[in-house]
């Protein structure tokens, strides 16, 4: 645990990774649908208004207060202090586009360009916090999208590898998060279904889109005592959250976690 309460990593100078080359995959898309926590009636809840002036710091502590560090009968609650303090600490509105800035700290998911979307804040704090991460783990997001996930974990951890299929989308994510001082954290344009294997073992893996099943070269980058979060099921229904935990002897336990509707994890064409 970090001695301040929230971990930085900011700044560690980390050299920038190459942006590669297309893979012959579809975009491992990121992305929320609301019917879940709508149905249960967390994002009717009012939400702080933001004021053009109005410092967004005081938003996003808001946002924590209203919907990651409050109890939700229906939810699994957020209680891992050092997960609450990282979505303090990170300034989700610099990873929206910025006409969608005014919204940015509401308890939705929000679209980013190329079909693709930022989770809500209630279910990206809920992935980080099933990982159970220390500082010193070695963590991978499979979906990079805007970056927002990436930079929640390296508030966290001290070594954080992410992986986007949509080219325009893994460029601007990697210039933002070096923008925004986050150097720890590396990223790659690829197929992020094989993983980045000479980086692993990883100690946390966390996918944000459907898969139909569960990718088995994630599974074999996956640390002894490591967990893995990823949605499996059909895609546009009901999927199950799936925490998976590799035991000593290279067996892997796993555990339905929440329902939820991500967008499906594909394969073919990278989009453009």
């Amino acid at each position: 645990m970090c001695e301040e309460g929230t971990r930085s990593v900011r700044a560690r100078g980390e050299p920038s990774p190459k942006v590669i080359e297309p893979a012959p995959v579809r975009r491992l898309t990121v992305g929320l649908v609301g019917a879940f926590l709508w149905a249960i009636g967390l994002t009717s809840l009012a939400h702080p208004a933001v004021a053009q002036n109005e410092p967004y710091e005081d938003v996003r502590e808001e946002m924590v207060r209203r919907y990651i560090a409050s109890v939700h009968p229906l939810l699994e609650p957020i209680d891992d202090q050092e997960v609450i303090e990282a979505l303090r600490a990170v300034p989700r509105h610099e990873f929206v586009p910025r006409e969608l800035r005014d919204a940015a700290y509401l308890n939705q998911p929000l679209p980013i360009g190329h079909g693709q979307t930022i989770s809500q804040p209630y279910i990206v704090a809920l992935m980080t916090q099933l990982l159970e991460l220390d500082p010193g783990d070695r963590t991978l997001e499979i979906g990079t999208g805007s970056g927002y996930q990436a930079a929640v974990l390296a508030e966290i951890v001290d070594s954080v590898f992410t992986i986007e299929i949509i080219e325009p989308l893994a460029t601007s994510a990697w210039a933002r998060l070096r923008r925004l001082g986050y150097a720890a954290v590396r990223a790659k344009h690829g197929d992020g279904y094989f993983g980045w294997p000479e980086h692993g073992p990883f100690d946390g893996i966390v996918v944000t889109a459907a898969a139909t099943h569960i990718p088995p070269p994630l599974v074999e980058q996956l640390a002894v005592g490591g967990r893995m979060v990823i949605p499996v099921g059909p895609p546009f229904r009901t999927q199950q959250l799936m925490l998976l935990e590799k035991r000593t002897d290279g067996s892997v336990a796993q555990r339905s976690v929440a329902p939820v509707a991500f967008v499906p994890f594909t394969r073919g064409e990278p989009e453009r």
